[in-house]
């Protein structure tokens, strides 16, 4: 590894103007293949975007980063880290691939790379341990009291509120 941002296939870095090209064609793609459908934007919209976040601070623990192909220079995707909660030990990631660079690890290897800089090793471990799981339950979610506890996230369709609670009934 040549840099703590660099693994075997990927390298992460900042956002340049530049990548504005790659963002748009990264959120066509997603639209394409019904990963996530947003309203259209414009050219300049992501230029702009693409302008804003190479010159955001990237010293905090909320951050954009380019994922770029580590053999070739290409932008095949992004990552970024939201919704950071330092005190509580958690935050939210989010991750796009171009589509015709998926299946290629990528991903995999962009995550863990932003997953090192985020965790501490034996925060690894106990992470790996315990699986990435999609669950109702956000583990140490919050801190109360003193100590961490679990967040449960309960939800109701609105078909199921329908049949349980009929207009009209108070």
């Amino acid at each position: 590894m040549t840099s703590y941002w660099t693994g075997e296939r990927t390298r992460l870095r900042g956002i340049e103007p530049d990548d504005w090209t790659a963002f748009m064609r990264f959120a066509e793609d997603e639209e394409r293949l019904g990963d996530l459908l947003n309203p259209p934007r414009s050219a300049e919209s992501h230029r702009a975007r693409a302008r804003e976040q190479a010159v955001a601070d990237s010293g905090g623990d909320c951050f954009q980063l380019a994922i770029e192909a580590a053999g070739t220079g290409e932008t095949v995707g992004a990552v970024g880290s939201y919704h950071a909660d330092p005190r509580s030990g958690w935050f939210e990631y989010g991750i796009t691939i171009g589509a015709d660079h998926r299946r290629n690890g990528y991903a995999a290897e962009a995550v863990l790379l932003l997953l090192r800089y985020a965790h501490n090793e034996a925060s690894l471990a106990l992470h790996r341990r315990l699986g990435f799981v999609e669950e109702g339950r956000l583990r140490d979610h919050v801190f109360l009291a003193g100590r961490h506890q679990d967040l449960v996230m309960m939800g109701m369709l609105a078909a199921e509120f329908a049949q349980l609670h009929p207009v009209g009934e108070l």
